[in-house]
């Protein structure tokens, strides 16, 4: 008996401490499921999943640079201002002809730039994140509109486009095969073994080094959980007109930098940092430099994101932008990263991403004015953080 009640404890103290990581899982699920009726079971179809990777694209891939941010205890308040006006500015690049190769190059770098202009301030002078987020937030909404003159920028053709609406198959000629557009399938596959190599890699370097791993039921659970949305999705683009070429762009940069939080030595240093800034600066860990690639590597997503936006838009909007920030650090609260910092994923915050884009997409559907959506979007935060809080006071953490 005493064995049996012993063995209870272990389930429950193993539910408790990984609730963080598993719970959007759940959450994403049940709200897809709770829409259904409510929109009539359009939330569900080919054509709206889609749609979602189109319209809130850009909210996820803000959310795997913004992740970093918050685990090094930051914050980046400057992100909307920032897809502004790289987006104006790649607009006039790619007005003269050069195409959209070079033009993704410019937002890239000018994003690094912006990064590292940010990151400077942050991590050598000392000053708090979101006062100089703030400052940028409201320096580059005004270069914006500088460059702008405070009009549209038109794109001269649709090529520009192709990144944030174009679907891969169509792009490389493939025929639909049965029911299906093949394309999505097979990345996902591939996608999928991609993932599993870098889990279960770098989950054997933990145990070899003697590091805390999760436990091996939630680890497959893990596992199962993102196949079935990762498949679930390839089956949804598959059945409309293929696999959207942003969210392939979206797989590979989440594998990326899901490898170098979880594989590589910097990722384990933006760990430490963010887990204990004095501790790691102890041990030997250079946090300003750390501090400051976590903000290039922001900037870098922001120019990413500029142009996915700027794309879909099919012109540079000098008022783009507006509240780019709350959707990506809503997406990483929800996807079960801490405000205390050290504690988060890139799968947690793609998840916490899919959440918000779910909500929003089904207060749509649903005809619900944007109003409501904002109450909606500001309660879910809230609660998002309070779950943090409390689940960090429970396990005696803060």
């Amino acid at each position: 008996m005493s064995e049996k009640a012993t063995h209870t404890s272990d389930i429950k103290t193993l539910i408790k401490n990984n609730i963080r990581n598993y719970s959007m899982f759940i959450m994403l699920i049940l709200i897809l499921i709770i829409f259904a009726p409510l929109t009539n079971g359009n939330n569900w179809s080919p054509r709206n999943f889609t749609n979602i990777f189109f319209q809130y694209s850009y909210v996820l891939i803000l959310a795997i640079g913004m992740v970093m941010v918050i685990i090094v205890q930051g914050i980046d308040l400057s992100v909307g201002s920032v897809c502004a006006f790289i987006g104006a500015l790649t607009a006039m690049i790619y007005n003269t002809g050069v195409g959209i190769p070079v033009t993704l190059l410019a937002a890239l770098i000018m994003g690094a730039a912006v990064g590292a202009y940010q990151g400077a301030w942050v991590a050598y002078a000392k000053l708090p994140a979101f006062i100089v987020t703030l400052s940028g937030m409201l320096l580059f909404r005004g270069l914006t509109y500088i460059v702008t003159r405070v009009n549209p920028i038109s794109l001269k053709d649709t090529g520009y486009s192709l990144l944030a609406t174009g679907i891969l198959d169509e792009v490389l000629g493939v025929k639909k095969i049965g029911p299906y557009f093949p394309m999505a399938l097979i990345v996902a596959v591939f996608l999928l073994i991609l993932f599993f190599l870098a889990e279960f890699i770098g989950r054997r370097k933990k145990i070899t080094n003697g590091f805390d791993v999760t436990p091996l039921p939630f680890f497959i659970f893990k596992l199962v959980m993102v196949s079935i949305l990762l498949l679930g999705l390839a089956d949804r683009f598959a059945r409309f007109r293929g696999l959207p070429i942003v969210a392939l762009i979206l797989g590979i940069t989440v594998f990326i930098f899901h490898f170098i939080l979880n594989n590589t030595v910097l990722g384990r240093y933006i760990y430490a940092v963010g887990g204990n800034p004095r501790s790691a600066k102890l041990s030997g860990i250079n946090s300003e430099l750390v501090t400051f690639i976590v903000f290039c590597f922001m900037g870098t997503m922001t120019g990413l994101a500029a142009v996915v936006s700027t794309g879909y838009m099919n012109s540079a909007l000098p008022q783009a932008g507006q509240l780019f920030e709350l959707d990506a650090i809503a997406a990483c609260y929800i996807g079960g990263v801490s405000a205390g910092g050290g504690i988060g994923s890139v799968v947690g915050v793609i998840v916490g991403g899919f959440v918000m884009s779910s909500i929003n997409n089904g207060m749509s559907l649903m005809n619900l004015g944007t109003h409501y959506q904002y109450v909606v979007r500001a309660l879910i935060l809230l609660l998002a953080v309070f779950f943090d809080v409390y689940t960090r006071r429970k396990a005696g953490l803060g």
